[in-house]
């Protein structure tokens, strides 16, 4: 061997050596130093101010877009930096509380055996096409996601998903995805969903749900893009467990994967809990449907679901709250992360740049050849989502703007609805602060930068299919 190729060696083992001592920073490191950048662009970002005003037809509070005007530069300070952590954690006390409810009464309904006894039976029943358990949950869940606009209420699910899946020889993963994205489908297509296709349209004096058939094309082909996506990466774990992105979690939880060769016994014990845990769930959707109930109606009737189950299952009530309170603890990584992700909106908020960012990012769509404004709209709401991950809250901070800047350039104001709406969907199922990803996860024990190294490349997929629905939209004059 000679001097050359040995010396090629050592300098390839070598740089090996530092790829495998590269490691990923903490999900926290990761959230702290966004932060941090938040901050320091406080000192250097123009501060500035939109005026906010009640839309008589609505009742909603919008921007004002002729009122943007350049205000005293307002840093965000050493101190106040650091309180925006725990200002965030009171800001998103209700998600934060609502993860922490979730995990403990599932654990409490866990610990009676009955879900892991009804799980089996359906896992045997699709032993051997699991792959098929998919696509039906995902368009069961895109159905709730276009129609009540569920998101963070998926959570709920979620735990029974992780389970189902790994029964039939999945990981974490694949059971998060068939649940959370099947929801995130159905609420960024939007068909009936009136937290943004609603609100938007609303504020562009548009008739209500009007454009309907292109949205549900819209569904169709992001839940098949979505399925593939899933299937191909289901298949290839259950052929080789080895590649599964979260291996050490499935490891550490081995204990927990069903036998399906040894079902357990399904007692009347553990009927009664399923049947409690299916009335909960159903009075839970009833009240969305008939009374608007959202995150602190839905933590409650969960709360008595799990009580319930407990008492149903044979516990007592200390027994029921040893298990809660196990549950809860489970879930603290990602029911605080929640919180602390909050800070990143309070700093820019707090150092007035955030008007100022989604400014400027309109007056670039303003100067874009007239063909390619509304592409030049999809790719801003899809910055801005990052920005203002709320829904609704982006349709009114954003479409007060996006429409007469449409009446202008000649894009039809459905097409600019259709671009904030893809553009607020899609990045909800990575940020980490957005409740319904974050809540999905940590009730799942998926940490987030395993699901991100996922999910990256889907969510390519799902940008690259706005686009192309975007240009289309624009092309046919979707009105």
């Amino acid at each position: 061997m000679t001097d050359d190729v040995i010396r090629k060696e050592k300098r390839m083992n070598s740089e090996t050596k530092k790829k495998k001592k590269f490691k990923v920073p903490h999900t926290y490191v990761i959230i702290a130093t966004i932060i941090l950048l938040m901050a320091i662009c406080t000192y250097i970002v123009p501060a500035g101010e939109y005026q906010r005003v009640v839309d008589e037809a609505t009742g909603r509070t919008v921007v004002d877009p002729d009122t943007f005007t350049y205000v005293e530069q307002n840093p965000v300070k050493p101190f106040e930096l650091f309180m925006t952590i725990p200002d965030g954690l009171v800001d998103a006390a209700s998600i934060v509380f609502f993860i922490f409810v979730i995990g403990g009464a599932f654990e409490v309904i866990a610990a009676t055996g009955a879900i892991e006894s009804g799980i089996s039976r359906i896992a045997l029943r699709f032993r051997d096409s699991g792959k098929w358990l998919i696509p039906i949950f995902l368009v069961i869940f895109a159905v709730f996601g276009a129609t009540i606009g569920m998101a963070e209420e998926c959570m709920l699910f979620v735990p029974l998903g992780v389970m189902l899946a790994r029964a039939v020889g999945y990981d974490a993963i694949v059971g998060v995805a068939m649940i959370m994205l099947g929801a995130a489908n159905g609420f960024t297509s939007g068909a009936l969903n009136p937290f943004t296709v609603g609100v938007a349209q609303t504020l562009a004096e548009l008739p209500m749900f009007s454009g309907l058939w292109y949205r549900l094309i819209i569904m169709v082909v992001v839940v098949i893009a979505t399925a593939l996506y899933i299937m191909r990466y289901a298949a290839k774990i259950k052929a080789n467990p080895e590649l599964s992105v979260v291996r050490d979690l499935e490891i550490a939880e081995r204990g927990k994967v069903l036998d399906l060769d040894n079902l357990p016994e399904l007692t009347t014990k553990h009927k009664l809990v399923l049947a409690t845990l299916a009335a909960g769930i159903l009075s839970i959707v009833f009240g969305v449907f008939n009374f608007g109930w959202y995150i602190q109606e839905i933590s409650t009737a969960f709360l008595i679901t799990g009580i319930f189950a407990g008492f149903f299952g044979g516990m007592g009530p200390s027994k029921v709250s040893e298990h809660f309170v196990a549950g809860a603890k489970s879930v603290v990584f990602g029911a605080l992360l929640v919180g602390v992700s909050k800070a990143i909106l309070l700093v820019m908020q707090n150092g007035l740049i955030l008007d100022t960012v989604v400014h400027g990012l309109a007056q670039v769509v303003g100067r874009l050849p007239s063909s390619i404004t509304a592409v030049g709209m999809y790719f801003v709401q899809c910055l801005i989502n990052f920005l203002i991950p709320s829904g609704s809250g982006q349709a009114a901070a954003t479409m007060p703007i996006m429409v007469p800047l449409a009446d202008v350039t000649g894009v039809e104001r459905q097409v600019a609805v259709l671009a904030f709406q893809l553009g607020d969907g899609f990045s909800n199922s990575i940020i980490p602060y957005t409740a319904s990803c974050m809540g999905s996860l940590s009730v799942a024990n998926v940490p987030w930068e395993k699901w991100a190294k996922w999910f990256i490349k889907l969510l390519g997929i799902w940008y690259a299919i706005g686009l192309i629905f975007i240009v289309i939209a624009q092309a046919i004059g979707y009105a």
